[in-house]
């Protein structure tokens, strides 16, 4: 959860040690989990401190109400469950408010991360994620605040400026109806173009705590199948070349490498206040990444430089 106490936390970074700010990103950290994936959550919850967000992914051509089971799951677990709405996909047959009210009410949903979907045409009543937020329909049921994508690499179908005024709007919006909003970033190959994204936010909305995604431990081939269908350019141009481009973009998708440029960048900057790990069906493997990472950053709580915390945090 985005919490006071997170954005208080991020502001009291500069000058502390590197070890200490990946500690923090970790421990404000959060995981994906997919309905195909439900009956992994028992051996993944071990891994994963209390409280943690686990995300609940929309998958095309599948209704709403078929991740509360899940949902429920991951209450019931001590973790805070946080599904994903894709607007263009919500079809009347979705009974989108019967499926907010009840995970709201019965299955302690109180953030929903709200993404637009990439759906040709609307599926439904709604053309985009702002459009959604805007109807009031979520705060109606009881959410109280609301995750956002935002691209490092843009997006492959929506242009930079219509990107820049939906997040206005979506702002805008979210004041309106007293709800928290942040950002996850898409995960991107490139870090550097993670730090350029977190940078622009940080001059043109200050105020809009952000989690930094980023692939977890995965199948290469898997891997870079998952980043072409989310538009992560880096892999839509290795994918066309193949060849020994595949093999030098897969050095730089270790997660860790990603997490020791997101804590320099966290050390100077007070937007970022956790991390965000797309697990790409698995969510077992991505958990205990997690938890080998939470033990390394513990055990390295004394002032290191870039390079040495990287090493410390290289998976095991």
């Amino acid at each position: 959860m985005t919490s006071p106490q997170a954005l208080s936390a991020a502001a009291d970074r500069h000058d502390r040690p590197l070890a200490d700010t990946l500690a923090e990103l970790l421990g404000n950290a959060s995981i994906e989990i997919t309905v195909r994936e439900a009956g992994s959550l028992a051996d993944a919850a071990p891994f994963l401190p209390a409280g943690t967000g686990i995300y609940v992914p929309s998958l095309p051509s599948r209704p709403l109400a078929m991740s509360l089971p899940l949902l429920a799951d991951i209450r019931a677990r001590g973790f805070d469950p946080v599904p994903h709405v894709a607007a263009r996909r919500v079809t009347a047959g979705d009974d989108l408010p019967a499926f907010l009210r009840t995970a709201v009410r019965e299955h302690g949903v109180h953030r929903v991360m709200l993404i637009g979907g990439d759906e040709p045409q609307p599926l439904g009543p709604w053309r985009d994620s702002a459009h959604l937020l805007e109807s009031g329909l979520l705060a109606d049921a009881g959410v109280r605040e609301i995750g956002i994508a935002v691209y490092p690499e843009g997006h492959p179908r929506i242009a930079p400026a219509a990107l820049d005024d939906a997040l206005v709007a979506k702002r805008a919006a979210a004041a309106r109806q007293g709800l928290g909003l942040y950002a996850v970033t898409q995960f991107s190959f490139a870090p550097e173009r993670i730090v350029g994204r977190l940078a622009a936010l940080a001059t043109s909305h200050p105020e809009l705590p952000v989690y930094v995604g980023m692939p977890g431990p995965s199948d290469p081939v898997q891997l870079l199948r998952y980043a072409q269908r989310c538009g992560v350019g880096a892999a839509r141009r290795a994918l066309s070349s193949l060849g020994t481009r595949i093999a030098q973009l897969m050095v730089h998708t270790e997660p860790s490498d990603q997490l020791a440029v997101a804590a320099r960048y966290a050390q100077r900057h007070d937007n970022a206040v956790g991390v965000h790990l797309f697990s790409f069906g698995g969510v077992v493997r991505t958990a205990r990444w997690m938890h080998a990472q939470v033990s390394a950053s513990t055990a390295v709580r004394r002032p290191v430089d870039a390079a040495a915390a990287a090493a410390s945090l290289a998976p095991p």
